[in-house]
């Protein structure tokens, strides 16, 4: 069992990047190899539509997503962890996101050399925003829920928090149990 954990947080070592590490702390306490990825740090572009992977099922852009790719269907789940900017999730999310078109055919059907390693994938997601208020972030949630659906992936649902200041979160107790949960329901 391999989980896969992705911060979207350009804040190292922020509030994301605190509860995405207590996810997999409890998915490699539930007997899973873990990885984690910081977008921040990679060079991702977004898609560009040139359909190319329609046809081949890989992405003409040669950025650091062909190796995120890889990792994706190497594991068994996905965490995503990402603060709330301006009511959405983060740039460095959402180009990750949109480049997850190279997985599908012009009909919006998985490529079938991908079908299996992603048929039953786990997909989760946790949230922060600086909004005392949680559900700010429910449009995020939107787009992986309905990614998840629209795909057939397994949604183990979503850690929404709140928290602003930098390491905030490491405070709030519910919400980093939350996220030990979700990892652990990742790797069950």
């Amino acid at each position: 069992m391999k989980i896969l954990g992705v911060l979207g947080s350009p804040r190292i070592g922020g509030n994301s990047d605190i509860l995405l590490d207590q996810a997999l702390a409890g998915a490699k306490e539930a007997g899973a190899e873990v990885e984690k990825i910081n977008l921040s740090q990679k060079k991702i572009s977004g898609c560009f539509d040139c359909q190319k992977c329609n046809e081949s099922g890989i992405c003409a852009v040669k950025d650091d997503m062909l190796e995120i790719h890889k990792k994706i269907l190497e594991a068994d789940g996905i965490i995503h962890s990402v603060p709330v900017y301006f009511w959405a999730m983060t740039a460095q999310m959402k180009a990750y996101l949109d480049r997850w078109c190279a997985f599908f055919d012009a009909e919006w059907k998985w490529h079938k050399h991908y079908y299996p390693k992603m048929k039953g994938k786990k997909i989760g997601l946790i949230t922060v925003c600086g909004d005392t208020n949680v559900h700010t972030a429910d449009p995020i949630v939107h787009s992986f829920k309905s990614t998840a659906d629209f795909t057939k992936l397994k949604y183990i649902g979503a850690v929404m928090a709140s928290a602003a200041a930098k390491g905030e979160i490491a405070k709030d107790e519910k919400a980093k149990k939350e996220a030990y949960e979700l990892g652990k329901k990742a790797a069950q």
